[in-house]
């Protein structure tokens, strides 16, 4: 909703705007919450005041479970890169090259052969 990358919740007015609005999703109804690029010392806060697990993507290590983008994880989202991505493989660059060599098998009339046809 608010768009880019921008970390939230470092003033204190966006703090407590943050946690009172944690409370209410959980008073509404929510099973759980996922707080993203936020101060790890707020995403605790938020954690230890909620009843309902937190996952966090960006916020500390103090949430009740952890995401990751699965692009993000295994290197398919370009040179971009926010501090709390860890990529566990590069796959990108693999995945560009069969791409190519498909469409050139493609248009050289390699692929397909009579082995992969029924």
């Amino acid at each position: 909703r608010m768009g880019g990358y921008k970390i939230q919740g470092k003033e204190e007015r966006q703090r407590q705007k943050l946690l009172a609005d944690a409370l209410a999703v959980e008073r509404a109804g929510a099973f759980s919450v996922v707080l993203e690029a936020i101060p790890a010392e707020l995403a605790q806060e938020i954690t230890q005041s909620l009843n309902i697990p937190t996952i966090g993507i960006g916020a500390g290590i103090n949430c009740d479970g952890q995401v990751l983008v699965i692009h993000d994880v295994l290197g398919l989202s370009g040179s971009f890169r926010p501090k709390f991505v860890k990529q566990y493989v590069q796959l990108e660059p693999l995945i560009k090259k069969a791409v190519q060599e498909f469409i050139a098998e493609v248009e050289e009339e390699k692929f397909p052969t009579k082995g992969h046809s029924f």
